[in-house]
């Protein structure tokens, strides 16, 4: 794919998950300027309705024994528990909506935390990182949401694996989208 003058066109062509996940991981300050400007992402009322729940080194293998407590079978919890392991940094997703708020809807306060995730997500890569969002039945399971510090009226939306994409990896082309049937003008 050719560049194009436009940094931030190229993050949005060339960002693809990464399944598999190495050190390094951002540094917690280079994280933390990342996460404040995509909280600069889309928020009707700048409610930022959602918290991120770092997990990262021992942690990650915490994060692994809750996993696998809430699986159905030992193999299930075996590999359940190794899941954490993937990546060196996971960003657990809270989305925290404000109940009955008079202007900005469930849904709408929905849009502005995945709006984050997608404005982090780019921004990790634009610094030389990759990630990948997760999720799964997991992030109804009571002990999952425990060990995090889940609330009740919180919604736990998975999981950004952060790192550094392996040097042998191939990213695949993504074929353009067929606009006809998803745009039309009035």
């Amino acid at each position: 794919m050719t560049r194009s003058p436009n940094p931030v066109l190229d993050a949005v062509l060339t960002r693809r998950s990464s399944p598999r996940l190495t050190e390094p991981a951002p540094a917690q300050a280079d994280l933390e300027r990342l996460v404040q400007a995509a909280a600069t992402a889309p928020d009707h009322g700048r409610l930022r309705p959602w918290r991120l729940v770092a997990v990262s080194g021992d942690e990650r293998a915490r994060l692994g024994d809750a996993l696998g407590e809430a699986a159905d079978t030992p193999e299930q919890a075996r590999r359940a528990a190794a899941k954490p392991l993937r990546a060196p940094l996971l960003l657990s997703i809270v989305h925290r909506p404000v109940p009955d708020h008079p202007k900005v809807p469930q849904w709408e306060q929905l849009a502005a935390t995945t709006g984050m995730v997608t404005t982090l997500s780019l921004l990790l890569h634009s610094h030389g990182f990759a990630s990948i969002w997760r999720t799964g039945p997991a992030v109804q399971a009571p002990q999952v949401r425990k060990y995090l510090g889940i609330e009740d009226e919180e919604q736990l939306l998975g999981w950004l694996y952060v790192g550094t994409r392996p040097a042998d990896e191939v990213v695949k082309l993504r074929a353009p989208c067929d606009l006809r049937g998803k745009m039309t003008w009035a």
